[in-house]
């Protein structure tokens, strides 16, 4: 039997359907949220969840890992063999070993790093989680950073009962100010946008 039967096959067993808690689009959507059901399921969201964030810190951190999962010259029998050498050097679940045996043989390994991503964007709204990203020209200091997290709380970009998962980005390049990103929304307050904005009021002024 193929290892998308076996696969599908666990996806499709279940008594209830699975909830998904977010409609994520493209291809690593696709994947991501079949994982997820997948998952979902056997009652191992958290399990898969540290194996793909082990995973993805791997592809991210190793060069040659990365090369073989993106590259396209390689065959898919080649890379089916390859994934389940890198898989068996850790203790990953059966689940996990044959997603990534599905994306070799579909072709998909390229989309390793974009699914981790996906399946954590699907985990995060599975907590009620907000994932808020404060972008400041250097790092904020530990107590502004609360303070910048009580104000968040109370704001309209926050639902009632979710909870925010802050982190900060450091880019010089804002000058000063802050860039605050939340549930797809932006707000830019920072000072290399008010220069950007002055420079075309003077432009078209002249």
């Amino acid at each position: 039997m193929q290892i998308q039967r076996v696969f599908a096959r666990s996806m499709t067993t279940a008594a209830n359907p699975v909830k998904i808690p977010v409609v994520l689009h493209g291809i690593d959507g696709r994947y991501a949220t079949a994982l997820y059901s997948a998952a979902a399921k056997k009652n191992v969201l958290e399990a898969v969840e540290s194996e793909l964030n082990k995973i993805g810190g791997l592809v991210e951190k190793d060069v040659r890992v990365q090369t073989f999962m993106e590259t396209p010259i390689i065959d898919r029998a080649a890379k089916k063999a390859g994934v389940a050498s890198i898989l068996s050097s850790g203790r990953y679940s059966e689940l996990t070993s044959n997603f990534f045996q599905v994306l070799a043989e579909n072709g998909r390994l390229d989309q390793t790093r974009k699914v981790v991503s996906s399946f954590q964007q699907l985990m995060t709204a599975h907590r009620g989680e907000v994932q808020v990203t404060v972008t400041s020209a250097k790092e904020l200091e530990t107590r502004v950073f609360r303070q910048l997290q009580d104000i968040l709380k109370k704001s309209t970009l926050i639902e009632k009962n979710q909870k925010i998962v802050l982190s900060n980005k450091v880019d010089a390049t804002i000058v000063g100010g802050l860039i605050i990103e939340a549930g797809g929304k932006t707000i830019d307050l920072s000072v290399s946008s008010k220069v950007a904005k002055l420079e075309r009021l003077l432009k078209e002024a002249i």
